[in-house]
């Protein structure tokens, strides 16, 4: 496998997963941009039901958290980020009403128009962005508001090297106004989208990287496959700053109607 063709999903996932614990955030954003599109959502009641789909180790659902009532329930595929999420919810003194639970984001443990809120920062690649939207809708009351952050295209043309890296890591990826299509189709107003500031990538989530990475190779010291995980963050992060402009994590608020 050349280097050249890799993405981080062809990693073993408990060594992705060990990486990724030693960050607060798994994906590019930032406590601004939660709250930011939080401000778009009516507002919500102490009996409110929140799902945070792929919440990670909880980074955006501690800022949601303290920032609206109601009962959250984090859900991730993987134990370990669950464990911590837990942990940081005791630690931010939420966990009367924030809790974290093993579980698929393609079956998850919700009945038909229980959630008021869907939360999703950066996950819903995993089952796909429209696959996603469409499933989740029934699980949200009339009237409940989903909040996706989603990689998208912020041209129509853009260069073949960056065109063909997104299209072997999420074919998915599409332009904003096509995203927001797809919204409609599934039965949402769409009631604002914005493009996640530069800050989210490079303050956010390739800056607290450098040092983790230095860590990891001491621990994993010979380990190829634990070098070449940290060759491929490298590598996406010089994509990013010479390809910026074209792409982008885009924040994406519906209504179910």
């Amino acid at each position: 496998m050349s280097n050249e063709n890799i993405s981080i999903h062809d990693f073993d996932f408990n060594l992705i997963c060990e990486y990724f614990t030693n960050l607060e955030r798994q994906g590019p954003g930032s406590p601004e941009v939660t709250l930011k599109a939080f401000s778009f959502i009516e507002p919500l009641t102490d009996t409110a039901c929140i799902a945070d789909i792929g919440c990670g180790t909880g980074g955006q659902t501690m800022t949601l958290a303290q920032h609206c009532p109601g009962q959250i329930t984090g859900i991730d595929l993987f134990p370990l980020f669950i464990d911590l999420f837990n942990r940081n919810a005791t630690k931010h003194n939420l966990q009367e009403r924030v809790k974290g639970i093993t579980g698929d984001m393609a079956s998850l443990p919700f009945k038909e128009e229980e959630l008021d809120l869907i939360w999703s920062e950066g996950s819903i690649y995993n089952i796909g962005f429209e696959k996603g939207l469409n499933e989740w809708r029934k699980l949200l009351k009339r009237g409940g508001y989903i909040a996706i952050s989603e990689a998208s295209w912020f041209t129509v043309e853009r260069p073949a090297k960056i065109h063909d890296f997104w299209m072997d890591a999420y074919p998915e990826i599409d332009t904003v106004s096509h995203k927001v299509a797809q919204m409609e189709k599934a039965g949402y107003v769409p009631v604002a989208t914005f493009i996640l500031p530069e800050n989210c990538w490079t303050d956010h989530f390739y800056a607290p990287q450098i040092a983790v990475q230095e860590m990891f190779l001491q621990q994993h010291a010979g380990n190829p496959t634990a070098e070449m995980l940290v060759r491929e963050q490298r590598r996406e992060k010089l994509l990013y700053d010479k390809y910026k402009e074209y792409y982008g994590y885009v924040f994406y608020i519906g209504k179910k109607i």
